[in-house]
Parts: C-alpha cells; sequence; structure tokens
C-alpha cells in the first residue's frame, strides 16, 4: 500500500511538470539549458536563505522567519536570472537558429525560467516526504493527519505552477516597469509561503483551498500579461 501511494503522490505531484516538460521544453536544447540555470539559481537562493537562517541564531527557532526570508532571496534570483537572460538573449540567437521563436516572444523565457524555479522548488519540497511514504510506517501516528502524503504531494504541484506563473509575471512586469505587478509577484509568493505555516492549525482543506485559489489568480493574470484572451481561448479548446 505504502508503494501505491508513493507513485500516486508522485504522478500528483509531478505528472503535469513533467508533461509541461516533454511537450514544450524537452525539443530545444537552449530551453532546457535555462531550465537548468534557473534551478541552479534557485538552489543557490535556497543555499543564502540557508546560511542566512544559520547565522541569526535568536530567530533560528522561528519557522516564519525562515519562510520570510527565503521568499525575498528567491525573488531576488528570479531578478537576477531576468536580467542574466535579457543580456544573453543575442549570444543565444548566435547559438541556434531554433531559438528565433525563444527570443522574439519573451514570454517563453519567462515560462522556462519559473517552470526551472517550480520543478527544483517541489522536488526539495518533496524528496524526503516521498522517500518516507515508501514506507515501512503508518500514517496518522503521533495525531497526523491521514492526508499527510496526498495533501504534500498537491501543495508542492500548486507551488511548481504558482512559480511558472510567477516567472511570467515576473517578467513581464520588469519588461513594461510595472512595479505594481512585481509587488503583486512578491506578496502572492508571501502569502502563499506564509498560509502552509498553518497547516497543523487549519488542517489540509484549510491551506489547499486558498493555495488553489492564488493559483487560479495567477494563472489567469500571466495568461493575460502573455497576451492571451477569452476568444483564444475558446479557439483552443474548440480547435479552431
Amino acid at each position: 500500500m505504502t508503494l501505491v501511494e508513493f507513485f500516486g503522490c508522485t504522478f500528483l505531484a509531478f505528472g503535469p511538470p513533467f508533461a509541461m516538460f516533454v511537450f514544450t521544453i524537452a525539443h530545444d536544447p537552449v530551453r532546457i539549458i535555462i531550465l537548468i540555470a534557473a534551478a541552479f539559481f534557485w538552489l543557490v537562493s535556497l543555499l543564502l536563505s540557508s546560511l542566512w537562517w544559520y547565522i541569526v541564531v535568536p530567530l533560528r527557532q522561528d519557522l516564519a522567519f525562515g519562510v520570510v526570508f527565503s521568499v525575498f532571496f528567491q525573488e531576488t534570483f528570479r531578478y537576477i536570472i531576468y536580467k542574466i537572460l535579457r543580456k544573453a538573449e543575442n549570444g543565444l540567437k548566435k547559438i541556434t537558429d531554433d531559438s528565433t521563436q525563444l527570443i522574439e516572444n519573451k514570454h517563453i523565457l519567462a515560462y522556462v525560467s519559473g517552470l526551472g524555479f517550480g520543478i527544483i522548488s517541489g522536488a526539495f519540497s518533496l524528496v524526503n516526504i516521498l522517500a518516507d511514504a515508501v514506507g515501512p510506517g503508518t500514517m496518522g501516528l503521533k495525531g497526523g493527519n491521514e492526508m499527510f502524503f496526498l495533501t504534500s504531494a498537491a501543495t508542492g504541484l500548486c507551488f511548481t505552477l504558482l512559480h511558472t506563473f510567477w516567472g511570467v509575471i515576473f517578467f513581464n512586469a520588469l519588461d513594461n516597469s510595472n512595479k505594481c505587478y512585481v509587488g503583486v509577484v512578491v506578496v502572492s509568493h508571501l502569502l502563499s509561503s506564509c498560509i502552509t505555516l498553518l497547516n497543523f492549525k487549519v488542517g489540509p482543506a484549510g491551506t489547499l483551498i486558498p493555495l488553489y485559489f492564488n493559483l487560479v489568480l495567477m494563472g489567469l493574470m500571466a495568461y493575460r500579461v502573455a497576451g492571451g484572451s477569452y476568444a483564444s481561448f475558446k479557439s483552443c479548446i474548440t480547435f479552431k
């Protein structure tokens, strides 16, 4: 049973991101490089936030302190990779002819970068949990919630997709000097991360509902800033 739960939670958390990678990124080596670079920058932000947490001894036991500063480090490195990618656009044109669409449509760069952030974020948040899901063990011991693994997988998927949407919104906001949208991304990231601190107080549904509500809002905003409209969405689902 534990093995079934392991594969179920793994497919729930990483199935959609894997499909996104296969259908939108895997065919282009430049996109793969950008995805890996974005994942590396997220890892660096995690390293620095961990060092900061370790240095500030008085607040080391306060989980909220680490969460808040982790968000700021992640958004700082999202900005850094934005600047690097924008400066590297001319160089990318010389690497391969297939990168023409990647350069002309700047939302693709944002999407790939955001997905890179999201995949590595989801992997780090779930790898130990999924390892425990294999067993041996019994869920619900010591007052734990029997939905813990499923909730964690759904939360990991949510943050993977959120990072993708945040990347599109953030890059577009910087391109258009829209400080309001930059603030929306940072605030949304802060709220989403802080909501997870309430898991033990409000239960799985109490955290997943606002998280996925935020996901829908960010998805609609990302779709809008990328040039999407109701007409284009309708033509897409009706194959016209």
